[in-house]
Order: C-alpha cells, then sequence, then structure tokens
C-alpha cells in the first residue's frame, strides 16, 4: 500500500541530500520518479532544481501556491507511469495540497516522500508541516547537532550582522543565514532565558 511520508528536520540536516539518494535508487532500478520543489521564492521563468550541499542535484517540477497537485500528478502518470513523487521544502506546501498528496498515495497508489523542516525560527509550525504531522501515514526525523553536541530540533536567524532574528517575516530570501540548535540554546539566543555560555551569537 502506497503512504504519504514526511522526513522533517532543522536547516542543515540532509534532508536534500536523503530526497536526492532516494529519487536515484528507484531510478537505477528503472523506475520513474517525479520530483517536486518550492517556487514560493523563485522568478517564473527560473527552472526548478533541487541541490545538496554534498554537491547532488536534480531538475524538479516546482509548486507554488494554488496549484493542484493531484491532478499535475495524475496527468504525469498517465503519460509516464511514476513509481514514487519526492518533495523538497515541503514546509511550504498549503494543507490542501498535503491533501493532495495524501490521495496520490490512496488513489493513484504512488508512494509521496516529502522532506522539509518542521519549525521556523520563532518556533512555529509551517502551514505545511502541521498538516504533515496531522495526516501523514509516516514521520521520520532527520537528525543534526547542535553546537554543544546535543539533537539540534530548532533553527536560528541571523541576520546580515551576523545577529540573531527575533521577529519578522517566517522566511527571508537573501543575505541571512540559517543555524540549527537545541532547544535549550535556542531559548538563550531568542533571549527567552539569560545565556549560561559565551559562544552564542547574541554575544559581542
Amino acid at each position: 500500500m502506497a503512504k504519504l511520508y514526511f522526513h522533517y528536520a532543522t536547516m542543515n540536516a540532509g534532508k536534500s541530500t536523503m530526497l536526492l539518494q532516494a529519487s536515484y535508487n528507484y531510478r537505477e532500478r528503472g523506475m520513474h520518479t517525479l520530483l517536486f520543489v518550492a517556487g514560493h521564492y523563485r522568478k517564473e521563468e527560473d527552472l526548478g532544481y533541487i541541490s545538496s550541499r554534498v554537491g547532488l542535484e536534480s531538475d524538479a517540477e516546482m509548486f507554488r501556491s494554488g496549484d493542484d497537485l493531484f491532478e499535475r500528478i495524475r496527468e504525469h502518470h498517465q503519460s509516464k507511469t511514476t513509481h514514487c513523487v519526492f518533495v523538497d521544502e515541503a514546509q511550504f506546501l498549503e494543507e490542501e495540497q498535503v491533501w493532495q498528496l495524501a490521495r496520490v498515495a490512496d488513489r493513484l497508489g504512488i508512494p509521496v516522500m516529502c522532506y522539509g523542516l518542521r519549525t521556523d525560527f520563532q518556533g512555529n509550525l509551517f502551514s505545511g508541516s502541521r498538516a504533515l504531522l496531522a495526516i501523514a501515514d509516516e514521520l521520520r526525523e532527520v537528525r543534526t547537532i547542535c553546537r554543544c553536541g546535543r539533537k539540534a530540533t530548532m533553527v536560528v536567524r541571523l541576520g546580515p550582522d551576523g545577529k540573531v532574528a527575533k521577529d519578522g517575516d517566517q522566511v527571508v530570501i537573501g543575505k541571512d543565514a540559517y543555524v540549527s540548535l537545541c532547544r535549550r540554546h535556542w531559548e538563550e539566543e531568542m533571549g527567552h532565558i539569560p545565556a549560561e555560555d559565551m559562544i552564542g551569537f547574541s554575544k559581542p
């Protein structure tokens, strides 16, 4: 039985690498995969692609707000049998699009593997992640570590000045950087509790 999967993590945990490796495994066996990536912060004329920090990359379809992913996948499947669908940056999916992907698994019999962030830099769930956590058949955490060695479950955003952003838009594309931290150090960096070490980004 085909399932809807959600592989979630913080930044720089290797989600895209895992996605591309899994897609390669299908294609190596002569199977066809369909890849999607968020197009929300890309220009209309841009071509979709997924790349990883270790150098792997692949072309991908882009999805945007309002797209009917079930119909797009159904039409593609009718022209060329699709054995698995992969979605990168799944946190940007709309709730209805998550349900559309669930229907791909339930009604077309195609497994759907979603990869994305669980929470933003303020500790809030993304809309796509919230829906996936609610209805995905299987949840799989992709782990990475904080600077202290603990499991990283949160992320902070650093502005161009290297300081932690504590408010603002949920996503900013540009010179901002994102760093994964454990919950303890995330609270310190966000100013919720006094910092107990001297390696924080907020230190002068």
